[in-house]
């Protein structure tokens, strides 16, 4: 197929938006900043989607959905939330519009249907959460409220990149309500550890868990917690991100409850979210310069069979012989495509499935009916295998679980090797240049910390959860420092 491949050694940007595109999952809307997402793409998000769901329904979680729509001054409520998000909010002010009088066929505003309030397109659900949170709470009887939303939101971006950031992107936000302190900030950890989970065993991405520095904190939050991943080129994606608000939305809209001792409180909040990054998370993390490469868990074709033959007698031949394979392979709960399209060539299908990433390609001719044999061609590795056609369940099976490890490890291996502990101002610049984590001390102030990004651009992507508190100096200012922190350049 025609697709012009782009190394990454030489382009990551561009190859990076090449195999986007070419690789069906995304194109640019006509909607500045906006994207359309490809059947292919949404296919994956509906998997992470599907797991994701399952894994918060596990823990408690409900869903619900809530308006698109914020008033001004609802959202203006919580200041630090309002102020962190002014800049990037899309706003309605009016309701109607009328034919222009002054040019046939054309619309203009209607100036009489200006709203009385302006409405806030939501960058983010809090604000009109917690209003309605207000009116669902009145006793510790009423808590905890657990409640997740699959949406989408608008942050009118400036620069955009497919996936990665964009002015409306799909999402999920949990929103919880609780009596305790102590009950949200578990809360608050364990989202975060299922965010882990997800990315690990079914992403494929290693991720370091952490804590943001107070200038990276979400806006209204006491304390955000995230899940860093490392991409290709060494540089940093935030993949998802769980934040113990405390009481600051509560006070703001006051929501208390009656405690078992009948004293009125103000309720303890958290929330967190993961987004459609994720996919260029996934893409970023594992593809080469041929394509895509998704781990198996997640590929909406996770076994493509493709048959050699000549002339539509053999054709008919072998669909008949791989029909029975499709159907055992259905029967363990395995997605697989027969591709007997005859418009165009195997080689041609090859390199189409090559690029989608399909973990597994088997090839099946008259030649392999004959020795009941197939060839399975592994995406992660591109090796070769024959294999008896009487065992081909079990191998797949086998090699699916395989290629997912293999994929994680890979990209295990790599976020180790590109982690370095930095000591002089000189090697911590080297790190950030050539791409990399680079794990430093830091004297815990703000100075330092945007002194730091203005010069290289490095932001301190978090404080690890597992960090071991040690004497040393800041990278920056010589000052003392208490612990290292892991800095990148970031997406």
């Amino acid at each position: 197929m025609a697709f012009e491949k782009i190394k990454r050694s030489e382009d990551y940007s561009k190859w990076y938006n090449n195999i986007v595109v070419n690789a069906d999952l995304a194109e640019h809307s006509d909607v500045r900043g906006c994207m359309v997402i490809k059947p292919y793409g949404y296919a994956i998000w509906e998997k992470m989607q599907q797991q994701l769901d399952k894994m918060f329904k596990e823990t408690g979680h409900s869903n619900a959905y809530f308006p698109l729509f914020v008033p001004k001054s609802l959202f203006e409520a919580e200041e630090k939330n309002a102020e962190g998000f002014a800049k990037e909010c899309a706003v309605v002010t009016h309701y109607r519009l009328k034919s222009d009088p002054e040019n046939i066929g054309k619309l203009i505003t209607d100036p009489s249907a200006k709203l009385e309030e302006e409405l806030i397109v939501r960058p983010t659900s809090e604000a009109i959460i917690w209003n309605t949170y207000k009116k669902w709470i009145q006793s510790y009887r009423d808590l905890p409220i657990l409640i997740n939303q699959w949406a989408n939101v608008v942050r009118w971006e400036m620069r955009t990149r497919l996936f990665l950031r964009t002015t409306e992107f799909l999402w999920q936000e949990g929103h919880t309500a609780h009596s305790t302190r102590q009950e949200a900030i578990e809360e608050t950890e364990k989202m975060l550890e299922v965010y882990a989970e997800f990315a690990e065993k079914y992403l494929a991405i290693p991720v370091i868990k952490g804590i943001k520095t107070a200038s990276e904190r979400f806006a209204g939050a006491e304390e955000t917690y995230c899940i860093e991943g490392m991409m290709q080129d060494g540089k940093a994606l935030q993949m998802g991100t769980s934040h113990f608000l405390g009481q600051n939305f509560a006070k703001a809209f006051d929501v208390k409850f009656a405690s078992k001792e009948g004293v009125n409180e103000y309720v303890w909040a958290t929330s967190w979210g993961v987004s459609t990054r994720l996919m260029g998370a996934l893409v970023m993390a594992h593809s080469d310069d041929d394509g895509l490469i998704l781990p198996p868990k997640l590929a909406p074709i996770q076994v493509v069979i493709v048959p050699i033959y000549k002339g539509e007698e053999e054709l008919k031949t072998v669909s008949q012989h791989v029909s029975t394979i499709v159907e055992k392979l259905k029967d363990e709960n395995i997605s697989v495509k027969y591709d007997d399209r005859d418009t165009q060539r195997s080689g041609w299908k090859f390199a189409e499935y090559e690029l989608k990433g399909v973990p597994l390609r088997i090839v099946i001719g008259p030649r392999d009916m004959q020795n009941n044999t197939a060839e399975i061609v592994r995406r992660d590795t591109k090796e070769k295998i024959s294999v008896s056609t009487y065992s081909i369940v079990n191998t797949v099976k086998k090699l699916l679980a395989e290629i997912q490890i293999n994929i994680y490890n890979k990209a295990k291996d790599f976020q180790q090797k590109n982690i370095y502990k930095t000591d002089t101002w000189q090697d911590f610049e080297n790190v950030i240049d050539k791409g990399g984590f680079a794990f430093a001390h830091w004297d815990g102030t703000n100075e330092s910390e945007e002194k730091i990004k203005d010069k290289t651009k490095a932001t301190i992507r978090c404080i690890p959860l597992d960090n071991i508190t040690e004497k040393g100096t800041c990278i920056f200012s010589n000052k003392p420092s208490k612990q290292r922190v892991l800095f990148a350049k970031a997406y």
